[in-house]
């Protein structure tokens, strides 16, 4: 038996990969099976997304150079206040939300790049880039406009899922507080008293996550199993986040995942992973949609609260401020 097959046979049903070619060819049938996951696992598996593979791979190419810097180098892109959304974030720092220990990991932030002026420029800070990696602008800034990009095919297929206009995400969506996390986790040492990610949830409306290189990423599903995620090469994996967990009353749930330490013969290998986190405009007020209401499903959330302050609560859960 093959890799693909043994993966294949490990693939529960309804999570199996959904080809993009189906977005222009059949959008219909598209968005259904992608809201059908999204409904039963709040996870998806889209393959064929069309994002270059030579960019994705000169992106890692300029992570794995950035973060293979001293650390003193590393540690002078962090942003004093920032609360790790721009520059370097160190190892353990980030916490998951209702843990003591800190993950084993450290990243940097990209975020949308917006013109001198605009309305957002207080509430989106500008980016650092690292001008001891040569390319890594280019190629790191080219990835961030590629997941930009496809993030919002996505939503047009939820949108159409949740019989929304097509265009219903557009709005809250333009000039969003989106990211691009740049992960690193070291080798693990076989006494480690913490997990690579602990268990959580993600703060925005959706993520796209390229394949790794290395295992670790799970899953709980409703029956309370973890069960591990191994995309096939050329795929993404896209979750639904709070923010859009909170719209749709929990229509779309926000699963909770983690990644987990690396079997003995592979913790002396590092892990690298690149989740763009989907955001909604700062402003955007997340307000139940009625859509999403009725005498079986009351409404949870009787106060809208803007994608900002959301955000600003999750970060300091998250000890990031």
């Amino acid at each position: 038996m093959t890799l693909a097959d043994t993966a294949a046979a490990r693939t529960p049903p309804g999570l199996e990969a959904i080809s993009f070619k189906r977005y222009d060819d059949d959008f219909a049938g598209f968005a259904a099976d992608l809201g059908a996951a999204f409904e039963r696992y709040g996870f998806a598996v889209v393959e064929g997304h069309g994002i270059s593979e030579a960019l994705i791979d000169t992106a890692l190419e300029r992570t794995k150079a950035f973060f293979a810097l001293p650390e003193a180098v590393k540690r002078a892109y962090v942003i004093p206040g920032g609360a790790g959304q721009r520059g370097f974030t160190p190892f353990g720092v980030e916490t998951a939300k209702g843990e003591t220990r800190a993950d084993l990991k450290a990243f940097w932030h990209v975020g949308r790049e917006l013109p001198p002026g605009h309305p957002y420029a207080a509430l989106i800070p500008p980016n650092v880039w690292p001008a001891d990696v040569a390319g890594f602008h280019e190629a790191v800034g080219g990835l961030y406009a590629g997941l930009d990009a496809l993030g919002e095919k996505l939503l047009r297929a939820i949108a159409r899922h949740l019989e929304l206009a097509d265009d219903f995400f557009e709005g809250p969506t333009r000039d969003g507080d989106s990211v691009l996390r740049l992960l690193h986790y070291p080798p693990v040492p076989a006494n480690a008293s913490a997990v690579r990610a602990g268990a959580h949830e993600d703060i925005n409306a959706i993520t796209l996550l390229l394949g790794a290189e290395e295992a670790g990423l799970e899953l709980l599903t409703a029956d309370g199993d973890w069960l591990p995620i191994s995309p096939p090469a050329g795929s993404v994996v896209v979750n639904i986040g709070d923010m859009l967990q909170r719209l749709t009353n929990h229509r779309l749930p926000s699963t909770t995942h983690r990644v987990v330490n690396p079997a003995d013969e592979r913790r002396a290998f590092p892990r690298y992973s690149t989740p763009f986190f989907l955001h909604f405009a700062p402003d955007y007020r997340i307000e139940t949609l009625p859509s999403c209401v009725d005498a079986g499903h009351p409404d949870r959330y009787s106060q809208p609260i803007t994608a900002r302050a959301y955000l600003d609560e999750r970060l300091a859960e998250i000890k990031l401020t």
